[in-house]
């Protein structure tokens, strides 16, 4: 049974990558790493995206913690980029990776020394 830090990540992880599964939330999350601090207004005016389904992914990146909404001038949420969430799910695929490294090196030297033989 996972302990409970562990099932964290998992679930962070598990978020992460249902987000990033849809293309406009990895286009919305790279316009934010490449531009910085956004509306969804101002999003909506650099992407062949509407404003009302960019608000739509926005709120789930949001809810996901991938992006932080911060109270602008007249009222106006501007959408930070948050990298959290994105080392979580990349320690998850690099504890993963060490897992299969380990095996595929005990295959690889199985194979090696079959062919020896």
């Amino acid at each position: 049974m996972p302990q409970p830090e562990e099932a964290d990540t998992e679930l962070i992880a598990q978020a992460v990558f249902t987000a990033l599964a849809d293309p406009t939330r990895r286009t919305l999350l790279a316009e934010l790493a490449a531009h910085g601090p956004a509306t969804a207004t101002d999003l909506a005016d650099r992407l062949p995206i509407s404003r009302q389904a960019i608000t739509k992914h926005l709120a789930l990146l949001a809810e996901t913690e991938l992006v932080r909404a911060e109270p602008g001038e007249r009222r106006r949420i501007r959408y930070r980029l948050q990298t959290r969430p994105v080392a979580v799910a990349q320690s998850f695929l690099a504890a993963l990776a060490h897992t299969w490294d380990g095996r595929l090196s005990a295959l690889q030297n199985h194979l090696d020394r079959t062919q020896e033989n």
